[in-house]
Formats: C-alpha cells, sequence, structure tokens
C-alpha cells in the first residue's frame, strides 16, 4: 500500500510518529528538571516559559548533526574532478595578483576587480556550506580561511588610488555571500521563541553593520532583504506560535492544575518572546519594534493573561519582568509626563492593578494591608520606570504614597 503522504511529502504516520516522540521526550525533561528542582528548593524560583524546554530536543539535534556532516562529505567532492589552479582560493588569487602587479593598466580596464567577487562567490558558499551563527561553537567567518586569504589582496606597496576597487573585495564579498546567506537562516532556521539563537543573531547582525559600512548602508538591497526577512520571521511566530489560553480564574485557584501551569507556562513563554523581540533595539527602528513588541505581543497577548492574573504579588512580579524586557532609551528624552502612547494600555492595568489590591485589602488585618502598601508603591516604582508619570503622580496621591509622590514629580519637573 502507498505511504498517505502530506502537502510536504511526509508519510503521515511516521511524521505523526515522529511529533509524538518529540512531545514525550519534552514532557519527559521537563519532569525531570520539574523534580530536580523540587529536590534543590529551586521550584519557587522557576518560571517555567522562560526555560529552553520547548526548545530543539536531543533527536532534532542529533538527526541535526547527521544530516550536517553527510552534506560536508558531499560537499568535499564537488571539486574532485577540477585542477587546484581553478577551485583553490589562493591559486586564482595568485594569479589575478601576478596579473594586477606587472600589467596593472591591462587589470584595471579588464575590470577585474568588479568580477573578483562573482569569480570568488561560488568557492566561498562551498567552504560557508554548514557554517550557521546559531552554533554554540561557530567559527567566525573572519577567522576562515576564505577571509584570510583575500584580507590583503590589493594591498601592495605601490600607492593605491582611490578608485581601487579591489580595496571593497571582501566588503562586497560579505555584503554578496554573507548577507544572503543569513537571509536563508533567518527565514527557515532562525526561531525567534530561542534566546540563545536570537542573541547569536543579533550578535552576527551588529557585527556587519558596525563592520562593514557598506551593509548599513539604508539602500544596499541585500541588508534590505536581510532586515525584512527577519521582520517577517518574528510576525509569523506572531501569528502561528503565540497562544494565549482564556480560562475563568476559579479554574486557575490550583495551582498545581494542567490549566495553571499551561497558562503559567504560555505567559512566560510569551514575554521570553518580547526579550527577544527587543533585543533587536538598535537594529530596527522603534517604530518597527514598538509595533511587533508592544501593538503585537504585550497589548494584543500579554495584557490578556494579565486579566486572568491574581491581582497580587503575582501580577507585580510579571510587570516587574514585562517592564525590564524594554530598552531604557524609549524613555529617557521623553517630554512632559506621559509615557509613548503604545504603553497607555499597560500603564492603565497598573493602575487598575493598584486599585484592586487596595480594595481587596480593606477590612482585612494590618499585615495583609501592610502588604497591599508595598504593592501599591511598587506599581507606582513601575509607572515611573516607563515615564508613565501621570500616572504615577495619579496612584501615589489617591494611596497616599507620600515618598514616592515627591520623587516621582522630582522626575517630572
Amino acid at each position: 500500500m502507498a505511504p498517505n503522504l502530506d502537502s510536504f511529502g511526509r508519510d503521515r504516520a511516521l511524521y505523526q510518529e515522529h511529533a509524538k516522540r518529540r512531545i514525550a521526550e519534552r514532557e519527559a525533561r521537563r519532569t525531570r528538571r520539574r523534580q530536580a528542582r523540587e529536590q534543590t528548593g529551586k521550584m519557587a524560583d522557576h518560571l517555567e516559559g522562560l526555560s529552553s524546554d520547548d526548545e530543539e530536543t536531543s533527536t532534532d539535534i542529533t538527526n541535526f548533526n547527521l544530516e550536517k556532516d553527510r552534506i560536508s562529505k558531499e560537499s568535499s567532492k564537488v571539486f574532485e574532478d577540477v585542477l587546484e589552479s581553478f577551485c583553490s582560493i589562493d591559486c586564482i588569487k595568485s594569479q589575478f595578483e601576478a596579473w594586477r602587479s606587472r600589467y596593472y593598466t591591462s587589470y584595471k580596464d579588464a575590470y577585474i576587480g568588479l568580477c573578483l567577487p562573482k569569480l570568488f562567490n561560488p568557492l566561498i558558499r562551498l567552504q560557508l556550506l554548514t557554517w550557521t551563527p546559531l552554533e554554540a561553537k561557530c567559527r567566525d567567518f573572519e577567522n576562515m580561511l576564505w577571509f584570510e586569504s583575500l584580507l590583503f589582496y590589493g594591498c601592495e606597496e605601490r600607492e593605491q588610488e582611490r578608485e581601487d576597487v579591489d580595496i571593497a573585495l571582501l566588503p562586497t564579498i560579505v555584503e554578496k555571500v554573507i548577507l544572503p546567506k543569513l537571509t536563508v537562516i533567518a527565514e527557515n532556521m532562525w526561531d525567534p521563541f530561542s534566546t540563545t539563537q536570537t542573541s547569536r543573531m543579533v550578535g552576527i547582525t551588529l557585527k556587519l553593520v558596525n563592520g562593514y559600512p557598506s551593509v548599513a548602508n539604508a539602500e544596499n538591497k541585500n541588508t534590505q532583504v536581510y532586515l525584512k526577512a527577519l521582520l517577517l520571521r518574528m510576525r509569523r511566530t506572531l501569528d502561528d506560535d503565540v497562544f494565549m489560553p482564556l480560562y475563568p480564574k476559579n479554574v486557575l485557584e490550583n495551582r498545581s492544575s494542567g490549566p495553571y501551569l499551561f497558562f503559567q507556562r504560555q505567559f512566560w513563554s510569551s514575554v521570553k518572546l518580547l526579550g527577544n523581540f527587543l533585543q533587536w533595539y538598535g537594529i530596527f527602528s522603534n517604530k518597527t519594534l514598538q509595533e511587533l513588541s508592544i501593538d503585537g505581543l504585550l497589548n494584543r497577548y500579554i495584557l490578556m493573561a494579565f486579566q486572568n492574573s491574581e491581582y497580587g504579588d503575582d501580577s507585580i512580579k510579571k510587570a516587574q519582568n514585562v517592564i525590564s524586557c524594554f530598552p531604557k532609551q524609549w524613555f529617557t528624552n521623553l517630554k512632559g509626563e506621559r509615557t509613548i502612547s503604545q504603553l497607555e494600555n499597560f500603564c492603565r492595568y497598573l493602575v487598575h492593578l493598584a486599585d484592586t489590591i487596595y480594595r481587596n485589602s480593606i477590612g482585612c488585618s494590618d499585615v495583609e494591608k501592610r502588604n497591599a502598601r508595598e504593592n501599591i508603591k511598587q506599581i507606582v516604582k513601575l509607572l515611573a520606570s516607563v515615564h508613565a508619570l501621570d500616572h504615577a503622580v495619579a496612584v501615589a496621591g489617591e494611596h497616599n504614597v507620600k515618598e514616592f509622590k515627591s520623587v516621582v514629580e522630582g522626575k517630572a519637573a
């Protein structure tokens, strides 16, 4: 009987079996780690959705490495029937260096400098075949043989001309080879939920932007394509991978129940994604980042989860973690008493949280009233930290938080 294939050509039965195995592995890891935390007394400090359990499984890593090794072996045969003079970067480079050194006018008239990036392109791409900055031990491309070989091309002792295009050989190769490679990685390999992968993608991007002026040029088409691929990947994650369950509050009262644990995991994974998005501060514009992180994630999903959270320590802890993701530069140069407009809904929630905590403390013991007052002070601090001084002053005044009211009013002045 012919196998039942899905739209990607995969055997449905085998794929479903593989998916079940991955889920079982992930749940087993979670159980082992949870038991270890219980034994060491660290259970209270752990936030489920912030762990790496939802990232690659050991099976995926093993399969990936096996496939990578297979591709590496196959790639070694690409030029096995080609003379070294035509497939070695060093050999090819030496021939053109000799031409440039002896017959520079002829070399220049033939526009060799413009042809070299295309000539070296396939040879460099072959060396970069298994290169990915997402891996922990990824080799810096500037330490690879092709880069070191071409580093001083055209830098002989003779006086160089200003318009000598050979000076831009490596920057051009980085633009034409490295950026397209990163674009493919962004589209097909990078997981925005992974803090580790995101940090590495941000790192390699900053390296290119800071080290290669042509990459930082806003009109560079390869740069535009790369940044667009990153944005599309993040938007796809928002649309396809983020899910926030809605449960009645009475269902979440049991902290060991499945719905409660799932709700917490989804909340903290969304906060993790928020922090990952905002790692791109300084690369994408504030408008783009605020649209993705605040409009697309905070206001669309995370605020909805806040409505189902307990009004007290839990909500304040969550709000602190959310605010810690925001770049401080967003608030340093704001004028007046209002924060950025996209955070208005979040600030209103904090004001509502302070009012609810106060109302719930009425008629309670002195200890509970003191705790409520401390929580309200924390909320005033949080509002002030995002420059929502209008809300901070209002909450401090309404609940008679004198010590914080003076600090906040001093900031506003």
